[in-house]
């Protein structure tokens, strides 16, 4: 079983080996144990000390240490949103079909460029994947120089065993590795399925409170880092890097997961959704969807997030003389919804878990026509206990622009927009 330390954002301190961590300073001339000092930086060397993310790793090898990179097609994974027009329209998709039989799909070969925007070398907006894959990652170790990595099991569960440590991670859970982390993938359960957001921009934290106060949300103690664990091997390994959209592969005599102790605040870590302390109205009306939000990328306009993902987890809703699901309505942001687990509310069908869907900027989308006239005829006496679902969106400021492959995909549904068909004229004047 992997072990944690709690706390988000917090400074930790943690060794493998008993007195692999030094005292009083950072860099020693000498590192105890022979290993060596390697610091790791998630931000610009000057940023405020709040905001300031580094961890000094001290490890068997350097991550220096490897062959020289040499182009590695996956050509599912990629930068590649186009150039050209984006349609306005609702789309929406079944799950990411899994691996045909016989096959041995890794993390890395399963995973699907479904949409994004902005870019690596832009250093903002987001790509959104989504992963199938029934094999684990053997001899072979990934990172992404483009952006920290945000993983959403939707099917079976992720050992992700990185540099700094190991994360156990299951459907309703979340894991974040940070930019340049390396790591590899196991699949306790033979095969997993789910969805990946890679944020080019500034890295993931919590939202502040404002008038809600002190309490809510997602909880800083309830995000759990790991403890330093290490494999010290050597063999004929490959470490597959994502730079500036592009993928690539160098020979690497040893296993990069040698990292005997470290201290700091830039490392991996993991979230239970089900933590979320959810948030709503107890008098009337539906409140905004950033009442779900938990962590958000920021962005240089204040008050406007480069990525937020917000969940939509169990809860009550007790509004009175209100349209309880979530209203119709069309917003400036853009939104990628997937659906984990259960049913989701504002849906009766069509949204399945590991399915996934996509309004644009302005784009009108709400409750299908079954929703609207079971909740338009509700009895709102009693509250709605919503229960067995969670739901996640992946909200930004610039338009989602879906890949070429996205709309050209099998499990693309083409007749979405005709869950709306059926909403009828009610309209009487007078």
């Amino acid at each position: 079983m992997a072990e944690y330390m709690s706390g988000f954002g917090n400074e930790f301190a943690t060794e493998a080996v008993a007195g692999a961590l030094p005292v009083g300073r950072n860099s020693p001339q000498q590192v105890a144990h022979g290993l060596y000092a390697e610091q790791f930086t998630g931000t610009a060397f000057t940023a405020p000390r709040h905001a300031n993310r580094r961890s000094w790793l001290y490890r068997i090898r350097p991550a220096a240490m490897h062959g020289s990179f040499e182009p590695f097609s996956q050509p599912r994974l990629h930068e590649d949103f186009g150039q050209g027009p984006v349609t306005p329209d609702q789309l929406r998709w079944d799950p990411l079909p899994m691996p045909a039989e016989g096959a041995r799909v890794d993390f890395v070969d399963g995973l699907f460029t479904m949409a994004g925007n902005g870019g690596s070398a832009a250093g903002t907006g987001v790509g959104i994947h989504m992963y199938a894959a029934n094999a684990p990652m053997q001899g072979r170790y990934f990172y992404s120089a483009d952006g920290e990595l945000l993983v959403v099991p939707q099917q079976g569960r992720l050992e992700i065993a990185t540099e700094l440590g190991v994360l156990e991670v299951e459907p309703q859970e979340i894991a974040v590795i940070p930019r340049g982390v390396r790591f590899r993938v196991g699949l306790p359960d033979g095969a997993a399925r789910g969805y990946v957001c890679e944020n080019y921009g500034a890295m993931l934290r919590l939202p502040d409170l404002g008038p809600i106060g002190s309490n809510g949300l997602a909880n800083p103690r309830d995000f759990l880092t790991p403890v330093a664990a290490y494999e010290d091997l050597e063999g004929d390994f490959d470490l597959v890097a994502k730079f500036q959209g592009h993928l690539w592969r160098a020979a690497i005599g040893h296993s990069p997961l040698d990292v005997v102790a470290w201290h700091g605040n830039c490392a991996p870590y993991k979230y239970d959704l089900r933590r979320f302390n959810a948030i709503g109205s107890i008098s009337f009306d539906h409140p905004d969807p950033s009442i779900f939000l938990v962590l958000h990328s920021p962005s240089d306009t204040p008050g406007t997030s480069n990525m937020d993902f917000a969940i939509f987890p169990p809860r009550w809703l007790v509004a009175q003389d209100t349209f309880r699901p979530p209203w119709f309505h069309r917003n400036i942001a853009s939104e990628f919804m997937g659906l984990v687990h259960g049913a989701y509310d504002a849906k009766a069908e069509g949204f399945a878990p590991g399915g996934c869907s996509l309004h644009n900027c302005m784009t009108g989308h709400g409750p299908d026509a079954a929703t609207f006239e079971k909740a338009s005829a509700a009895d709102l006496s009693t509250p709605d206990v919503i229960t067995d679902t969670m739901a996640f969106m992946f909200e930004t400021r610039a338009v989602i622009r879906p890949t070429r492959q996205a709309l050209d995909a099998a499990h693309r549904q083409r007749q979405y927009q005709a869950c709306w068909a059926g909403l009828q004229r009610h309209f009487r004047a007078g």
